[in-house]
């Protein structure tokens, strides 16, 4: 399937000088998990796209992300998953821990399906090398977006460098401070007061963790730990409502976990693998964005031919781990409605456009909408002191199998 992915024509500004406007068939706006796989998907369905990243590289740092079954399901029908798999280990338990003063209280729950922590290099190289050579356009910052005309058919971007891109079809990837979700009215994420250390610890000599994942909350803190290979450890540790404590700065972080570590006296394994964090994997964050199921209910996630995929649409917080496989379940969601869009195998025929994407938020809606709510649900549980509300948040959680990672079970079709 072949589509005419550009071309340049003069525009007069209103000082009387020419500049040059850039025609595309399909802009990807943010270079991250979801802007790369949507591109991907879309390059392995023959149509051509242009990702604008605002970085001047690739945005390899943020440590590893958790993969479930659904996202690995994405990664086979994208052509990258016998890859990927080589650079981490598999998952098969999680082992929930309570400490506290009268002893310890442990759960094991199996984990169902494939789950893997991949390092987020790995994953944004191997979709990156995937895609044609050109396709992605670094440095390239939004300042505006205006629908090309009355009936948002297209949009004109500009840029802050004053560049101006006319799309046919504009898809936001680029998070929770999206300007395609601004562009489309949607309302602001909310932030929640939650500080976040996350990285990767190296064991020269092996670790001794085996194949599972560690979830274990000591006084306030939760602090998660997942085997990447038999030599690398995936390390996060969260707390609410800093304070006076919130910083971004990874070091003064660090040192501050480890006081917290030591006042609640959780073990030297524990507090060793977050000294020994390796100081160029360290993410801090000191607010954790989400939309409101609600919200992700009944935003209109359309306007013409724009939409939103990822964070941009659904950002959640990470207390499911399904962020990064929602976002690979959007992009080939997304990339199959579109090339339904393609008329004869040629052209993005621009009349079909709008009802692509409409086609696909309505398939994709109840799915991110059950995330939603599930996330929400599990970080409201953890942080209220209401006993009603954390009986409203258990009954959800049972209902919609979240303990049992029933959100894993899911599998969005074939590309």
């Amino acid at each position: 399937m072949k589509m005419r992915s550009s071309f340049s024509q003069h525009q007069r500004q209103p000082g009387g000088e020419d500049m040059e406007e850039e025609v595309h068939g399909i802009v990807i706006v943010g270079g991250g998990i979801c802007g790369l796989a949507t591109a991907l998907a879309l390059h392995r369905k023959g149509i051509p796209s242009l990702v604008l990243e605002k970085y001047e590289t690739l945005r390899t740092a943020g440590g590893s992300i958790g993969v479930h079954a659904n996202g690995w399901r994405v990664l086979e029908q994208l052509g990258i998953a016998p890859e990927l798999r080589k650079t981490a280990d598999l998952v098969t338990e999680f082992h929930d821990v309570w400490q506290q003063e009268q002893g310890n209280k442990s759960v094991v729950v199996p984990v169902r399906g494939e789950l893997r922590w991949l390092k987020r290099k790995d994953l944004i190289e191997t979709m990156a090398k995937n895609i044609p050579s050109g396709a992605i356009r670094f440095g390239c910052r939004i300042a505006e977006i205006h629908p090309a005309n009355p009936d948002n058919h297209g949009a004109v971007l500009t840029t802050l460098d004053g560049s101006i891109i006319r799309a046919k079809a504009l898809i936001g990837c680029d998070g929770s401070n999206s300007v395609v979700a601004k562009y489309l009215g949607l309302s602001p994420p909310r932030p929640a007061s939650r500080m976040i250390l996350r990285g990767l610890t190296r064991y020269p000599h092996g670790h001794p963790f085996g194949p599972h994942f560690l979830r274990l909350r000591c006084g306030g803190l939760f602090v998660g730990r997942s085997p990447v290979t038999d030599h690398l450890v995936s390390c996060v540790v969260a707390f609410w409502h800093p304070g006076a404590d919130a910083t971004k700065d990874a070091r003064a972080m660090k040192a501050l976990v480890l006081r917290k570590l030591k006042e609640q006296r959780c073990s030297d394994e524990v507090a060793g693998m977050v000294r020994d964090l390796d100081p160029e994997s360290l993410i801090v964050l000191t607010r954790v964005w989400y939309r409101p199921p609600w919200q992700v209910m009944f935003s209109s996630f359309r306007r013409g031919t724009a939409t939103v995929a990822g964070d941009a649409m659904h950002v959640m917080g990470s207390y499911i781990g399904q962020g990064g496989s929602a976002a690979l379940e959007d992009a080939l969601v997304l990339a199959r409605s579109l090339s339904r869009a393609a008329a004869g195998g040629r052209e993005l025929r621009e009349e079909k456009i709008g009802a692509a994407m409409g086609a696909y938020v309505r398939e994709r809606r109840l799915r991110v909408v059950r995330l939603s709510l599930e996330s929400f649900a599990m970080g409201t549980m953890l942080a209220t002191k209401s006993l009603l509300t954390k009986l409203a948040c258990f009954a959800i959680v049972t209902v919609l199998g979240t303990n049992s990672l029933g959100h894993t079970n899911y599998d969005c079709g074939r590309l």
